[in-house]
């Protein structure tokens, strides 16, 4: 029970890494909201573990819906000691000149103003109880670009940055701060970076990948469940790699 009596916020925990996530840390003992916009998702989920559940609407791009989630945790629970900023989105592979501007702005508003907005509202209450761990879900693709992908890329690059920038700053509070680096999964998201799902595109895609599978939400439920126990209370400001050695 790595987690016993931890109380954890994962957004985009609804369904995909975030529902591995979520699942792990229920069974660590941890005490799971699963912030997601997809409410009925979340619902189902929170009803499948149980007690140690809440599912919570909420749209990460916007200030006002986190504060609301936050403050809806707070009320329930008292505290938060774990943040798992897992919520995020991607674009059909294009050249990068052709990406049109509006699905530019939401792609840094999910995968990178949410980590300002979760930031602005529990890192104060972290603050005060002189510990916490924060986890953001950045990508391979933050590392190792692929072509067609750089607007994401470049979002992932940037979650990659704030962690390091997080964890040397918060430190002093007894706060640490990470980053997982997941490949690619079969997940929602997974016919997203491939353009379509066919046998021969995951064959291409499978023969970057040493290890020779995707990823899988147990495989990032298991590394977020260390970075965010105990067991790694030494470790701050990495962004670790969870990608069968696709970016050695």
């Amino acid at each position: 029970m790595k987690l016993n009596k931890k109380i954890a916020i994962v957004t985009g925990g609804a369904s995909g890494f975030g529902a591995g996530i979520v699942k792990k840390f229920a069974e660590e003992g941890a005490i799971v909201v699963i912030a997601d916009l997809n409410i009925e998702l979340a619902t189902s989920l929170a009803d499948e573990i149980g007690d140690n559940s809440l599912a919570i609407e909420v749209d990460v791009a916007n200030g006002e819906s986190v504060k609301s989630m936050v403050d809806n945790v707070m009320e329930k629970y008292g505290t938060i000691d774990i943040v798992v900023n897992n919520a995020g989105i991607g674009h059909i592979p294009q050249p990068l000149d052709e990406l049109c501007e509006t699905v530019f702005d939401r792609i840094f508003e999910v995968n990178a103003k949410s980590v300002f907005n979760m930031a602005q509202f529990i890192v104060p209450i972290m603050k005060k109880a002189g510990s916490g761990a924060i986890l953001n879900v950045a990508s391979t693709g933050g590392v190792s670009p692929r072509p067609n992908l750089t607007w994401y890329n470049a979002s992932k690059g940037w979650m990659i940055t704030a962690t390091r920038g997080m964890a040397v700053e918060l430190a002093p509070f007894g706060i640490r701060v990470n980053a997982i680096n997941p490949v690619a999964g079969d997940t929602p998201l997974l016919k997203t970076f491939m353009g379509e799902d066919t046998p021969e595109i995951r064959e291409k895609f499978l023969s970057t990948i040493p290890i020779g599978r995707f990823s899988t939400p147990e495989d990032m439920g298991n590394a977020a469940c260390f970075l965010c126990s105990d067991d790694a209370s030494m470790v701050t400001g990495v962004a670790m790699e969870v990608d069968g050695g696709r970016c050695i």
